[in-house]
Parts: C-alpha cells; structure tokens; sequence
C-alpha cells in the first residue's frame, strides 16, 4: 500500500459506522475537478458502479501516475470512493499501485456501512487503474 492510502485506511478504521459514512462524504466534496485538457467523454466509464464514474489513467511517466475521475455530485459514495483512490495512489508510481491488493477496501471497514454492490464499484475503479498500468494494460 501507499503511505498515503495506509494513512486513509488508518483514518477510517478509528471511526464508527456513522462517522465513516460521514467521513467518506467528506471525501466525496474533495475530488478535484477535471483539466481543462480533459473531456470526460474521453474517458473510460465504469459501469460496475451504481452511479456514472469515468476514469482515465495518465501513465506516460510510471513513476508517477496521474489520475483523474469524473463522477456527478449527486453520487457522493461514488465520488468519495473516487476520492479517496485519487488521495491514496495519484502520483505513486506503477508498480506501488499494482501492489494493492484488490480488496483493499475491506480495510475501510465500510463493509457494514455500504452495500456490498457499492464496495464492488470500488473494486471495479482499481481493477480498471491497474489494467492500464499491468502487462496487458494500454
């Protein structure tokens, strides 16, 4: 895991139910808005999540991975999810983010505030980062 991320992990697991979700809303008003340079139309959804998300992977230097999400601010657990992948692993580099165990999210403990095909989303935004970056990615 990225430092970042564990530190993310660690914030959440001191919490309650209540203060997680709170938490996780927190996050969700914190996703950057995208570059001017970037139409979401550009890039990749994921459908996997409940609410529209789409994503684009900058891997042009792998040491040093941008990412960029866009998700409407009527989806606040799909921004927060967004968020806190964003906080947790732009600028690692490739193989820090290949390193992250796809269930990564379990260690939220949100597993018991959030349904489980909302969690799902989240799984599907990693997978889809890490296919960009792995040996079949683009």
């Amino acid at each position: 895991m990225t430092a970042a991320l564990d530190e993310i992990i660690e914030d959440f697991a001191a919490l309650s139910d209540s203060e997680k979700i709170q938490l996780l809303l927190e996050f969700s008003d914190e996703l950057p808005e995208l570059p001017d340079d970037l139409a979401e139309a550009a890039m990749e959804p994921v459908p996997e999540c409940q609410s529209p998300l789409f994503l684009s992977v900058d891997d042009t230097d792998p040491d040093s991975i941008q990412l960029f999400f866009s998700a409407p601010p009527q989806a606040p657990t799909t921004r927060g999810f967004a968020s806190i992948l964003h906080q947790g692993l732009n600028g690692a580099s490739a193989a820090e983010i290949l390193a992250v165990p796809g269930d990564f999210y379990t260690s939220l403990g949100l597993d018991s505030a959030i349904s489980p095909l909302r969690l799902r989303g989240m799984a599907a935004m990693l997978a889809r980062i890490k296919a960009h970056l792995g040996p079949t990615g683009r």
